[in-house]
């Protein structure tokens, strides 16, 4: 027949490919027991019971035993999975540098903040209004001749402003007037001046804006000092996600602390912006491959039940380096010192290269046998195991192929598949618009400082965020916990929408019927519904780009899953680095910057729905696995209901179609070819 001939040519015989997963969740017959766990289901459908083994190809086939690429369920038991007292102490070792790691990320809002400044030698009516101009919005509305809002600070607020720095112009000990607004000609000559007093209000004495004299015409250069740490992490979550792939995590990890170390304390010692913008740059890089690689190790270290809450511990211990980074600033008290601070800590993890070991479910991923043998007589002989508790016979299994040769795979690869990489755009377009729109619920509560007095301090700004950041992270452990990985991101994404979508229609409806004197509303009814969309906006968002970035981790495979972390991160920051975008324009395009984002929370809302459930699964190890991760409904079907698709086993032969009519004499009256009745 023509379609067996097709079925010829096209590769039908002992070399054919296997054939790609379906998209309802079914996989192959042979197939479902090689990617299912030992011991465990083999899909939805699975039903819990034991599959069997299959037979193992011999040494120098085309695949290894099956029993050593069932990393979690015969590797990870042997070695006594996260019981082990080495184990946990590896684990541990991830847990510490978080507490770094938070600092680095959160230390622009010290470095760069944008202090109160005024003329030096000016009246202090003077001095008030340039600190009224410029305070909060910067010196780019003056060079540019605009009048910024009014927002003013009280007199409350210059008592905790902190000393100032870079003049003697005033008394710090003496708080200014409440000052007036000043008019535009006044911001013009407010610009004219050749120095500047600063107030700064983060607990330091000078920080990088009042080393340089980065305000008026030099404004825009704290922006780019902003964006240039954002910048140099995307371009290392892609290059160093690419390169743990292919030469392991433990180099990517070790390099990245000793040229973090080189670029940071470098950082502390620039003597003008253009190099301290360059350095944070490298900073940036390196610290992403720092963040990447112990974020992967974290995640392969652990079995399937553990996954969440390690990689939730650590989130907890990088919001308690947000936390404390005020009280850091406050005891440096200048930059420089601030700065050295925060990366020495980085000292310590050199004794990594001593004392943390390869990820050994990346070595036996990638067929690296001989390596992956003496890595695990190191932890039988760390965890003081016995050999006989080898009930499996993975060593025997190990030996049979110590002589495979390695096989590495890169990020690229995934191009060439049909389900993975569109799991891995839905979470990439999932964390751009999470950390995105995460600014402009920010920015929308920070601006409503006149009104609420509240949010009139820069500490009350800094610690709203970082409880809201917190708040986040306990909620995602609960609700991930009931509602699983994939329905969890749902809800998050949910609310996120909700609250764009009303901050957006629902507050200019207010607004507009506020203007009426009997409509019984008011301007600070529309704020204290901006603060409550905003919170919770912030709150649900923060969810949505962790869980986009945890989800990932799971179910990209092992071969490489660094690269599809970093993608997924580099969206992230894609995300972040619209905020100093946007400052850098003075505010210019906020609302539609706001537009935007919120129409793809709803396009996210839909493309989540195609994504699998990762829950209790094991990680997937080869790009095969990953393909078999495939899509579940939200509901289990009903007993005896018929999946929408059809089965591969119902689809694997259409030659059987022209054979049936052949002998149709054999088939009932009214039957089909294929077995089903007309309606």
């Amino acid at each position: 027949m023509a379609i067996d001939r097709r079925r010829e040519a096209a590769g039908g015989g002992p070399g054919r490919l296997p054939p790609a997963a379906e998209e309802n969740g079914a996989l192959p017959p042979g197939d479902a027991a090689a990617s299912a766990p030992l011991g465990g289901r083999a899909g939805p459908g699975g039903g819990g019971d034991i599959q069997p083994l299959p037979a193992p190809h011999a040494a120098g086939g085309p695949h290894p035993s099956l029993l050593l690429l069932d990393y979690d369920g015969s590797v990870l038991p042997f070695l006594g999975g996260l019981g082990g007292g080495y184990q946990k102490t590896l684990v541990l070792l991830t847990w510490i540098p978080a507490l770094f790691i938070g600092f680095s990320q959160f230390s622009d809002s010290f470095l760069l903040d944008q202090p109160n400044f005024w003329c030096r030698g000016a009246d202090k009516g003077a001095e008030s209004a340039g600190v009224t101009a410029t305070g909060r919005w910067g010196g780019g509305d003056l060079a540019n001749g605009t009048s910024p809002p009014t927002t003013l600070f009280p007199t409350a607020a210059w008592g905790t402003a902190g000393p100032l720095g870079n003049g003697s112009g005033a008394d710090g000990g003496e708080a200014p007037p409440l000052p007036s607004p000043p008019d535009k000609g006044d911001n013009a000559s407010n610009c004219d001046c050749h120095a500047w007093d600063y107030g700064i209000r983060t607990g330091l004495v000078q920080n990088v804006v009042s080393k340089w004299d980065l305000v008026c015409d030099n404004a825009w250069k704290v922006h780019v000092a902003k964006f240039s740490l954002l910048v140099g992490l995307i371009f290392g979550y892609l290059i160093t996600g690419c390169i743990a792939d292919w030469f392991g995590r433990r180099p990517v990890l070790l390099f990245s602390i000793i040229f973090i170390l080189i670029f940071g304390l470098t950082v502390a010692l620039s003597v003008n912006v253009t190099m301290f913008s360059t350095l944070r740059f490298f900073e940036g890089f390196c610290l992403a491959g720092v963040t990447l690689t112990l974020y992967a190790l974290r995640i392969e270290l652990c079995p399937p039940g553990k996954r969440f809450m390690i990689t939730m511990v650590a989130s907890l211990v990088a919001t308690a380096g947000q936390l404390l980074m005020p009280g850091l600033a406050a005891l440096c008290r200048d930059w420089q010192v601030l700065q050295a601070f925060i990366i020495c800590p980085f000292l310590l993890m050199l004794l990594y290269w001593s004392i943390f070991p390869e990820s050994l479910r990346w070595l036996m991923a990638t067929h690296q046998f001989e390596s992956a043998k003496k890595l695990i007589l190191h932890f039988t002989q760390k965890n003081r195991m016995n050999p006989e508790s080898d009930i499996k016979g993975v060593m025997p299994e190990l030996e049979k192929e110590l002589s495979r040769r390695p096989r590495k795979v890169c990020i690229v690869k995934v191009v060439g598949t049909r389900n993975l990489w569109k799991n891995i755009v839905v979470l990439c377009v999932n964390s751009l618009t999470g950390f995105g729109i995460h600014h402009c619920f920010a920015r929308s509560m920070m601006g409503h400082e006149v009104k609420v007095p509240l949010l009139e301090d820069f500490y009350a700004d800094y610690y709203t965020a970082a409880g809201i950041a917190l708040a986040s992270c306990l909620a995602m452990c609960l609700a991930v916990r009931v509602l699983g990985r994939r329905g969890g991101l749902l809800l998050f994404m949910i609310l996120t929408a909700l609250a764009s979508l009303l901050q957006l229609g629902l507050l200019n409806l207010i607004g507009k019927y506020s203007q009426h004197p009997d409509s019984g509303m008011s301007d600070k009814v529309k704020d204290k519904f901006s603060i409550t969309f905003s919170i919770v906006g912030m709150f649900a968002s923060h969810a949505v780009g962790s869980l986009s970035v945890f989800f990932c981790a799971e179910i990209t495979p092992t071969v490489i899953r660094c690269g599809g972390l970093g993608l997924v991160l580099a969206s992230a920051g894609f995300g972040m680095l619209t905020a100093p975008i946007i400052e850098l324009h003075n505010q210019k395009g906020y609302f539609l910057h706001h537009v935007i984002f919120a129409c793809c929370t709803l396009i996210c809302i839909i493309c989540l729905l195609l994504l699998p459930e990762s829950r209790g699964q094991s990680l997937p190890e080869s790009i095969p696995d990953g393909e078999h991760y495939t899509r579940q409904p939200l509901l289990p079907p009903r007993r005896g209901e018929q999946p929408l698709l059809p089965t591969h086993a119902e689809l694997k032969d259409y030659s059987g179609l022209h054979d049936a009519a052949a002998a149709g004499d054999g088939l009932p009256d009214g039957a089909t070819a294929n077995g089903g009745r007309p309606m």
